[in-house]
């Protein structure tokens, strides 16, 4: 049952977009939407070029209609007469396909010769003329028929009197539009090749341009899951570097952060192991009565201390990882967060009768107030611990124009050079003294992860008077938050 309901989930997801076919459709569509307009406007241009050249004809016919008109009569008998049999227009017909009918009207707008029943001609003539002639062309149906129509008006002149005749050709439009038809038929042809050889030359250039695109999937789907290796940049067209680099950045943050877990989960299984293995042996010494109750109940109550500041820290430190992957951080004032601190661990400096003087100053930074107070709150507590009772402890928190730096200066035994370069490694022993094996050694670490998350810097450098040490500055220095545009 489980197959089909999968079946049907994928059926109704949205098909995932192709590249190829997006720029196929792209390219094409706009060439095959330009040459179908193209061939639109060319048959019309084609259908005006036929009818200026056989224009001309229907203006030759009329004129030669025209040079056979002559006036006779005087007064009230005044007319015109024509010549011209309809045979000889014949000449004039390009073919069968065509055919021509002509009106010739006298001065009064009489019929003089031609076919009687043939529309009245327009008397309009344009303005602008390409003709040395008073004539205007217009479409117009004879019988029916769509026919072009040439009206013309021709001066005549006889004796003694003179006037203005109208001369009307028309001519049906089979052979002006066959010869429209033939010129369109041409260009399809050279534009259908010319499709064609876009279309070629556009597959193959989209095929060539993604050719990395689909490398780099190949590449991809044939890795291990577990290979986060940068890709290759080398040969890339410049398009896809921006989404490479990208994606190395993305696997390098994640290759960093699996690293992460694996060595938390070893150094927990490591580090856990022993304290449970001395809390087992010790309920079992204490069952059996190796030891007096409430010596075998501090001792375990000791191992259990141990082993819950370690599990602490431990998660501490992950904690540290996840907010170092996320975007958006806070804004704290550090300054509060080293007083609260301050106050926390009040009851342990009274008990080792400490010097303590706590000086600060505002200093807004950005990061989570968590953060700071664990920073915080391991230096103070390790600078707490390797203080000798009764000697001074002072904690500093001063701003410049650009960081904040938090100083506690202790007058403790200082660290040695040996010491130094393993101090912030988890595990390594916090206390001063190298052969000390008290400690969960985290505390440290975790203080150089917050700080470099934060982008910040720590150091702990010995204080020395007369060539002596006398006390150890744990120094953490964090950039301030820009001021806000409301402030």
């Amino acid at each position: 049952m489980a197959a089909p309901e999968s079946a049907g989930t994928d059926a109704h997801q949205p098909r995932a977009l192709s590249l190829r076919r997006t720029l196929l459709l792209g390219i094409l569509l706009p060439v095959f939407a330009f040459l179908l307009i193209n061939t639109v406007v060319l048959y019309r241009q084609a259908l005006a070029a036929a009818d200026t050249a056989y224009d001309r004809t229907l203006l030759a016919t009329a004129k030669s209609l025209g040079e056979q008109l002559r006036v006779t009569g005087t007064g009230s008998e005044l007319r015109v007469e024509s010549t011209l049999l309809y045979s000889a227009l014949e000449a004039f017909e390009a073919d069968n396909r065509s055919r021509i009918f002509y009106r010739v009207s006298g001065l009064q707008g009489e019929l003089v010769s031609g076919f009687e029943n043939l529309p009245p001609g327009r008397s309009d003539i344009p303005q602008k003329n390409l003709y040395a002639a008073l004539v205007n062309f217009y479409d117009d149906e004879y019988l029916g028929v769509p026919v072009r129509m040439a009206v013309l008006l021709q001066p005549v002149s006889g004796v003694y009197e003179q006037g203005m005749a109208t001369i009307q050709v028309a001519e049906t439009l089979e052979l002006r539009e066959t010869l429209a038809r033939q010129i369109l038929i041409d260009t399809l042809w050279r534009q259908a090749a010319l499709v064609l050889v876009i279309a070629l030359v556009v597959v193959f250039v989209v095929q060539r341009a993604t050719q990395p695109v689909r490398a780099l999937s190949q590449a991809l789907g044939m890795r291990s899951e577990n290979d986060l290796s940068p890709l290759p940049t080398e040969g890339a067209p410049r398009e896809l570097l921006p989404l490479l680099d990208a994606t190395n950045q993305h696997m390098q943050r994640l290759s960093h952060l699996l690293e992460h877990q694996k060595r938390f989960v070893r150094d927990t299984s490591h580090q856990l192991r022993t304290p449970l293995a001395v809390l087992k042996t010790q309920v079992q010494s204490a069952q059996r009565g190796d030891v007096e109750p409430r010596q075998a109940l501090d001792e375990i109550g000791h191992t259990v201390e141990r082993a819950t500041e370690l599990a602490n820290q431990m998660l501490a430190l992950a904690k540290v990882e996840q907010l170092r992957q996320e975007k958006s951080t806070p804004v704290h004032d550090w300054s509060a967060v080293v007083r609260l601190v301050a106050l926390d661990l009040s009851a342990l400096i009274a008990e080792r009768a400490l010097d303590f003087s706590i000086t600060t100053q505002t200093a807004p930074v950005r990061a989570h107030e968590w953060a700071l107070r664990e920073l915080s709150r391991n230096l103070l507590h390790n600078a707490i611990k390797n203080t000798p009772p009764g000697t001074a402890l002072t904690v500093s928190l001063v701003t410049d124009a650009q960081t904040a730096a938090l100083t506690i200066s202790d007058e403790g035994p200082g660290i040695s050079a040996a010491l130094r370069e393993r101090l912030f490694q988890p595990f390594a022993t916090e206390h001063r003294q190298a052969n000390s094996a008290s400690g969960s050694g985290l505390g440290l670490a975790i203080c150089r992860e917050i700080v470099q998350s934060l982008g910040g810097e720590i150091a702990l450098d010995n204080c020395t008077q007369s060539g002596h040490v006398r006390g150890l500055d744990a120094t953490v220095r964090l950039p301030l938050a820009p001021p806000s545009p409301s402030a």
